[in-house]
Order: C-alpha cells, then structure tokens, then sequence
C-alpha cells in the first residue's frame, strides 16, 4: 500500500500511511488551500468545515476541523445499491431441527436476572468435566439486569435473552431464574412458545432445594446428547455474520472495514446475511445507506430508525456529533461524519433487505440493519441476539473482548495486528479479501477458532429507569 493515500478525486485531503513531520500515521493533511468555513472532503463526501485556514500539506484534525452535520436534514431516496451476482459456497456447521445452522455446538445457561449469576458461573465452572465429544463449551452468559427494569427496558431485556437462546450456535440452552424478578420464568416461556423449542430447559432457585445440583442434573443431560452432533455441509444461504466496527482509526475507512463490505458481499451474493448496526455511527453518511435501501417501504423504515436515534440524543441534551471518541481522535478520526463514512463500508455495496428492532431475529437473506448503539459490547451482543453466528469486529486500537458468538478482530494497521497477536486474527493490511473469506470459511467450519471464544459477554440497551 502506498505511504499517501487520496481515496476519492474529491477529496482535498489525503491521509499518510507512515507519518510525516508533525502528521502522524493514519492522519490527513490539505491537498491544497482550505479557508475557514469550507467543506473539508474526504471518501469524496463532506466531513466537517474549516475552523481556521488551513494551509496546503498542512495536518488537517481536531485543531482545526469541526463537524457540519445538521440535526434537521431532509432525507431522500434514490435507489443506488449494487445489484449482486449469485454465487454458491457453503461450510460445516450444525444443522438444527428448525432455523439456520450453528457454527459452535455450545450449551448456553442464562440467568433471567443478575440476582443468580455466580448459581450460573458455579454450575458452568462444575459442568466443564461434561464438556465431551463435539461439544464446544459450556458457558454462563451473566449479566446485572433483568429486575428493577420497567417499560421497554424490561421487555427489551426479556427479548435479548429470548433471542440469544435462539441462536443457532446453541445446541441447549437453560435458563435459570431467582423466582420473584421482573423478568419473571413465566415470561421468558410464553415469548419462546412460538418456537416450539424443545432445547431449552427452566427452573427457578427458589423452588429447588440444591439449585447447584439440580442445573448440573440438566445440564449433564445436554452435554450427553450434544457429544454426538456432527458437522455437515451446509449452504452458505445459512450463515449470519455482523458488521461491527470498534477502537477504530485512520486506517479503518482504508482497509479493515471496505474489506468486510467485500465479505459481506460475498456472502449475500451466496445468499446469505449481514447484519449492520451502531445506528449512531451512521449519522453524516446515513443518506448513502438509505438510497441501498431495496424499496421506499425499507427507505422510510430506515429513516425512522435514524430519526428516532437522533430524537433520543437531543431529548437527553445531547448533539447527535457527540463522537468520535478520544482513541478515535489519536488514531487519526476528527469529526463523525468521518467516522461514520468508514464505518458503514463494512456494509459492502448490496441492498438493505430489511430493518430490525432491537431485540429481532433476522428475517431476510440479504442485508438487514439493526437497531442499536455503537457501543461495543452492547452492538455485537444485539448483533448475535439477532441471530448472527459470527461477528466481523473490525478495530485499528484493539480490543480483547468477545460476545456470546465468535468475534474475529480484524486489525486495520500493521502495527496492532502484530503488537497484538494475542487480540488480532487477522491483518486488514494486507487487502487479502480471498485470505480473510478463507478465514471466515474456517471459523465457520469450526476449522479456526477466533482468538477471543474463551471469552463470553453479552450487555444491554438500557434507556429508562432502574427502581
């Protein structure tokens, strides 16, 4: 890759790859003169105005940028997605009685709320001797939640739940509740009811005498018909994976992220899905996703989610600019417009198929977005509760963290990717995209394992009050 990069004929900034003078590596500089108040452009788009004048070859940032988005821009629609030539590919996973396959055999145990966690982690900790044959874990998917929530916060916390359970990487799943919680054991079965699942078990402590006991009892009973599952090919019209991007950079817009768009469009071509969310970190680039939309009726679903998202921040006394983030700013991004202009790249060139709540299963083959916040933890948690069974994580800073699915981190810069080998499972440098498709392959195939899996996390979208 060249040291200088001008990606749009537009742009009157480019970004040094290696640094130069005061410039660091990742940042931009002024292609020529740019007096205070003009548009500074780059991807070819907008991405803030001139503070001050700026000087041709001069670092152009936070000193002397700022945003120009306009919380009250119209919105228009003018289809201008790529329409895709179908392909075939398929790789091993687990198929499953109802739904797509699964990509892990795992056994999932889910508390309804965070009352009983360390029942959870303790039952997880004593089931690892269970852990035989083709099972891939056994994992306590705790969290803090799930009382003391009312109004949407409680029913959107039952739905996360409900929906990881769901997911197709889980061969069986428990849940274990307290017995006096707001997200009460009865809830959780009537919203699985239309699933008719019959991989999923329930019991509350309260009603047991030894809860250890009693859970280790299922459990056992899982693994024992887990073990023997087999791989079998399958389709690539079955894989789910998500878009997510995070500690992002100047490289991200360069590499890692248009990378996983030309993933994300092979395996659409293939027929299967993708999933993008971070709906914050698409204000200022929000207009391109919506002329991807496949029709008016997804355009004007879009639109309201980004209404809705920006009608929240400024509700709360916040600009919708009220990013990026200071490891953001250092590795080279000045306003949110620039942010989000690499950002939505990992979306590929296809069309958005479909909108979904928080909380919602993928509906469509194609290209959906999600509702939710950037928020790292939050997003590919939200990304694998939708049905993902693998998450693109994207990251120029790094990150060691892992959702309840396989998280691959995909470094955008030489320098993480080998700083961080213990974080990073591939090199965006490079531009391979047959090399991170192969990889992609892999992990679904249960060929490579990502290096997070050992970890398990899942967070909430909490908006309201906690009593």
């Amino acid at each position: 890759m060249k040291d200088v990069i001008i990606i749009n004929e537009k742009d009157n900034v480019a970004v040094t790859l290696g640094g130069q003078g005061e410039i660091p590596a990742g940042h931009k500089f002024a292609l020529c003169d740019i007096k205070a108040g003009e548009t500074v452009i780059k991807y070819g788009e907008v991405i803030g105005r001139a503070k001050t004048d700026i000087k041709k070859g001069e670092w152009v940032h936070t000193h002397n940028v700022r945003s120009h988005l306009d919380e009250s821009v119209e919105y228009t629609y003018s289809y201008s997605a790529t329409e895709l030539t179908k392909t075939q590919g398929s790789f091993m996973g687990y198929k499953r009685a109802k739904g797509r396959a699964g990509i892990r055999n795992e056994i999932y145990i889910i508390p309804t709320v965070g009352c009983v966690n360390d029942v959870c982690i303790r039952m997880a900790k004593a089931a690892q001797e269970y852990v035989q044959g083709s099972v891939d874990g056994i994992f306590a998917l705790t969290h803090q939640f799930g009382c003391s929530q009312l109004g949407d916060d409680n029913e959107n916390i039952k739905k996360l739940l409900c929906a990881t359970a769901l997911n197709p990487n889980a061969s069986y799943v428990l849940f274990v509740g307290l017995g006096c919680e707001n997200n009460g054991m009865e809830g959780i079965k009537e919203y699985l009811a239309p699933y008719g699942r019959d991989n999923i078990a329930f019991f509350n402590c309260q009603e047991v005498e030894d809860e250890l006991a009693y859970g280790l009892s299922i459990l056992k009973d899982f693994a024992e018909k887990a073990k023997d599952l087999k791989r079998e090919e399958v389709p690539l019209s079955e894989l789910c994976i998500g878009l997510k991007c995070g500690g992002s950079d100047g490289y991200s817009g360069l590499t890692a992220n248009p990378l996983v768009g030309k993933i994300s469009d092979k395996i659409v071509a293939a027929g299967g899905s993708a999933i993008l969310t971070e709906v914050p970190e698409m204000f200022g680039a929000e207009q391109i996703l919506m002329n991807q939309c496949e029709s008016v009726e997804v355009f004007e679903r879009y639109k309201k989610m980004i209404e809705d998202f920006k009608a929240f921040y400024t509700k709360q006394g916040f600009p919708v600019y009220e990013n990026p983030s200071p490891g953001n700013k250092k590795g080279g991004i000045t306003t949110l417009e620039e942010k989000s202009l690499g950002c939505i790249k990992k979306a590929g060139t296809s069309k958005i198929v479909d909108v979904l709540g928080y909380g919602d299963l993928v509906k469509k083959q194609g290209l959906s977005a999600l509702n939710a916040p950037g928020n790292d933890l939050i997003a590919a948690t939200a990304l694998a509760a939708s049905g993902c069974q693998l998450v693109l994580f994207t990251t120029g800073r790094g990150t060691p963290f892992s959702t309840f699915v396989p998280t691959m981190k995909i470094g955008t810069n030489n320098n993480i990717s080998a700083f961080k080998k213990n974080w990073i499972d591939y090199n965006a440098y490079t531009m391979d995209e047959a090399g991170l498709f192969e990889l992609v392959l892999k992990a679904a195939s249960g060929e490579y394992i990502c290096k997070s899996e050992d970890v398990r996390e899942i967070a909430f979208y909490k908006t309201g009050v906690t009593l």
